[in-house]
C-alpha cells in the first residue's frame, strides 16, 4: 500500500519533520537536518547542524546570518536536482517568491508531498517564477487567502507611483519594501517602466541588492541615500526599510511622499495608520484567487495549511470537496519580517 503523508510527514515543536528522511523543513528551532525554503526570518533560521537549499538562499542565509549561522554543513541543491535521503526523493522546485526561494518536493513509496513555503503566482524579474508540482497532499501558505484580497497587475502601482512623480517633481518619494526580495522586485519593475535615473537607498537595504547583482539580477544604478543631500533627493526616488520611514530617518527628507510597497496595503486603515500617503498593492504572496488556482493545477485531493488565514481556506477547501487541514505550526508569519515582507 501507499503511505498517506501524513503517516511520514508529521507537525512537531520543531517543525514539520519528514521521518523517513529525518528532515526538518524551515524548523523554528534549531535541528540535525534543515531544509530552508528561502531566506526570510520566519522561514531561515540559525543554529542548524545541516542546512540544504538553493544556491541564492545560502548565500542569502550568509549574508544575513554569517557563515556559521548558515549551518555547520551547508549544501546546495539546484532546483530539479534529486537526492535520495533515507529512501526518500527530494527535489526542489521554485516557488516564485523571492531570489532562490523553492517549494519541497518528497516521494516515498509512491506518494508524493509538496512543502511550498512562500509563494506568489505574479510575474517577477528578480526571481524564477512558480512552478506547480502534481502531489497527494500540497502543503501551502495562506498569508492572503480572503476573497477581499485580490492584488492588482504590479506594472498598475508602479504606474501610478510614476504619476505621482510626475505630479510632484520636486518631493522625494521615499517607498517602504522589505530588504530581501520587495526592494529588489520594485527596482527591476521600475527599470521596466521607464525610470533610468539613480535610485537611492536606506543603508540596510544596500548589501542585498548587491548580493542580487552578484547573482545576475540587473538593478541598475543605485546610491546610498544616507550621502545624498536634500537637494540631490528633490524628485528621486528612495527605498528604505518600512521601520524607517515612520522615524526620524525619513523626515529629513524634503517634503516626502511616504509610500508603502506590500500586499496589506489594500486595507486602507493599515496605510491610515502607518502614515502612508502612497500605498503600493505589491504582493510577494499569492492572494486569494492565484491560492485557488494553484491548488486548482496541483491537484492535490488534500491541501494542508501551514499560517495565515487558514479558516478561511480550509471552509473554501471544504465547499469544493478537497479536504484541508490547518497545521498551526510554530514560527511561520509571526514576526514583523513576515509582516512587512508581504
Amino acid at each position: 500500500m501507499i503511505p498517506h503523508p501524513e503517516t511520514w510527514l508529521r507537525v512537531t515543536p520543531q517543525g514539520l519533520h519528514c521521518l523517513p528522511a529525518d528532515l526538518w523543513i524551515d524548523p523554528p528551532r534549531p535541528v540535525p537536518r534543515a531544509v530552508i525554503t528561502h531566506g526570510h526570518a520566519d522561514h531561515a533560521r540559525p543554529g542548524h547542524a545541516a542546512v540544504l537549499a538553493t544556491p541564492e538562499t545560502l548565500a542569502i542565509m550568509r549574508a544575513r546570518m554569517g557563515e556559521a549561522a548558515a549551518g555547520g554543513s551547508q549544501q546546495a541543491l539546484p532546483p530539479g536536482e534529486r537526492l535520495d535521503l533515507g529512501g526518500v526523493t527530494l527535489w526542489l522546485a521554485p516557488a516564485g517568491h523571492v531570489l532562490g526561494s523553492a517549494q519541497v518536493v518528497l516521494e516515498w513509496r509512491g506518494a508524493r508531498a509538496v512543502v511550498s513555503g512562500d509563494y506568489k503566482r505574479q510575474p517577477d524579474p528578480t526571481c524564477r517564477g512558480f512552478e506547480p508540482v502534481p502531489c497527494d497532499v500540497f502543503v501551502t501558505e495562506a498569508t492572503f487567502a480572503l476573497p477581499v484580497f485580490r492584488h492588482p497587475p504590479p506594472a498598475h502601482e508602479v504606474a501610478k507611483l510614476l504619476r505621482s512623480l510626475a505630479l510632484f517633481p520636486e518631493r522625494t518619494h521615499v517607498i517602504g519594501a522589505y530588504a530581501l526580495g520587495k526592494a529588489q522586485r520594485l527596482i527591476a519593475l521600475l527599470r521596466a517602466a521607464g525610470w533610468q535615473a539613480p535610485v537611492y537607498l536606506h543603508g540596510a537595504l544596500l548589501p542585498l541588492c548587491r548580493l542580487y547583482q552578484e547573482f545576475g539580477i540587473e538593478l541598475g544604478e543605485l546610491r546610498p541615500a544616507t550621502i545624498a543631500d536634500k537637494a540631490a533627493l528633490r524628485g528621486a526616488i528612495v527605498l528604505a526599510p518600512p521601520s524607517a520611514i515612520a522615524d526620524r530617518w525619513a523626515r529629513r527628507l524634503e517634503d516626502p511622499v511616504v509610500c508603502m510597497a506590500s500586499g496589506w496595503m489594500r486595507v486602507r486603515q493599515r496605510a491610515k495608520q502607518g502614515g502612508v500617503e502612497l500605498p503600493l498593492v505589491i504582493s510577494d504572496h499569492a492572494d486569494w484567487d492565484d491560492l485557488n488556482r494553484t491548488i486548482d493545477e496541483v491537484g492535490a485531493p488534500e491541501v494542508w495549511v501551514t499560517h495565515g488565514r487558514d479558516d478561511a481556506l480550509v471552509h473554501a477547501l471544504a465547499q469544493r470537496g478537497i479536504r484541508g487541514r490547518a497545521l498551526h505550526l510554530v514560527g511561520l508569519g509571526e514576526d514583523d519580517e513576515a509582516v512587512h515582507a508581504a
